[in-house]
This record gives C-alpha cells, sequence and structure tokens, in this order.
C-alpha cells in the first residue's frame, strides 16, 4: 500500500487525476498511522548504493536471458515528461525484495539481505514551482508499506481549525 508523506494536497491531486482518466469514480484521501520498521529509505545513500548493485544484478540476468528490461514512461499528454510510469525503477526494486531473506531466518546472510518492511524516497513531478526553481509543484515522499503489519491504523483527516482565534488580530495590533 502506497502513502503520501504528510501531503493530503498531493494525494488529493493525485486521486483527482486518477478520476479524470476514468480510474476511480470519486476522489478522496484517508490517513494512515505506520511504523516504517525495517525501511529502505532511498533518502539514505547506502540505499540507493544497494538499488544501484541490484540494478546492476539484474541487468545481468535479462542480457543472459534475452529480454529487454522494462523502462520509465512517460503517462500520455504529460508535458512535463516525469516518467510517472516507474516500470523500470519498480522491477528493479522488486527484484532487491525477492533477494530478501525471510524474516524468520536466523543465518548470517539475514543480518545483511533482510527483507524490508517499508520503502521510501521523494519524487520530484510537475513543471517548476516558479520561473528558473529547482523546486517542482508536484514533489513528495511516498512510502511503500510492504509489511501490512506496520499499518497501525486509518483515520479521517479532518480540516485544521483556528484553535488561536484572533491571534493575528491581536499581534498586528501590538
Amino acid at each position: 500500500m502506497y502513502f503520501w508523506e504528510n501531503n493530503y494536497t498531493r494525494a488529493l491531486q493525485w486521486a483527482e487525476d486518477k478520476m479524470k482518466r476514468g480510474a476511480i469514480k470519486v476522489p478522496a484521501v484517508i490517513g494512515a498511522v505506520i511504523y516504517l520498521g525495517y525501511c529502505c529509505d532511498f533518502l539514505d545513500a547506502k540505499y540507493i548504493q544497494r538499488l544501484k548493485n541490484h540494478y546492476k544484478a539484474m541487468t545481468e540476468m535479462y542480457k543472459a536471458s534475452e529480454k529487454e528490461m522494462p523502462q520509465n514512461q512517460d503517462l500520455p499528454h504529460d508535458k512535463h515528461k516525469d516518467k510517472i510510469l516507474r516500470e523500470l525503477d519498480c522491477a528493479v526494486i522488486e527484484f532487491m525484495h525477492s533477494t530478501a531473506v525471510p524474516s524468520n531466518s536466523h543465518d548470517k546472510e539475514f543480518i545483511e539481505n533482510k527483507a524490508f518492511d517499508s520503502t521510501r524516497g521523494v519524487f520530484t513531478e510537475g513543471g517548476p514551482a516558479f520561473e528558473g526553481a529547482a523546486l517542482f509543484e508536484k514533489s513528495h515522499i511516498q512510502i511503500c508499506i510492504r509489511n501490512p503489519n506496520c499499518i497501525l491504523g486509518f483515520f479521517l483527516p479532518r480540516k485544521e481549525i483556528d484553535f488561536m482565534p484572533g491571534w493575528e488580530k491581536d499581534k498586528s495590533a501590538a
């Protein structure tokens, strides 16, 4: 199951885009309390290196079997060319997970190649936030929970309320 980290607005945009493409009828967002557990966090360089090593091994395997490697692709009509259809990235991550040792294993390899409970990464998408920007309109941190025991609960997000009414007015008068 996939989650946007602390980004209700981006999650709703994603759901609304799915509705426009006819994939869902009613866009909605739910919240979740999650525990990342043993996380393959792509914001940490050691996991990027690990993924690069798996990419190399996967490439060799595909060459040996004369199969064509998956490719990341753009959605039709995507003016930003974000490669949102991340078929290569997903295949390499799944390949990495397929080599993991089951969590009930007690051998030495278990420590170095333990199965991940979750993955976490940054995705830069959309056009620049403003002219010349290196910040993008739809950037987000996405989390994939692989171990369902890491989902502690779900909730319906609520709108923020003004818990200090009049504070801005009082502050400006000072």
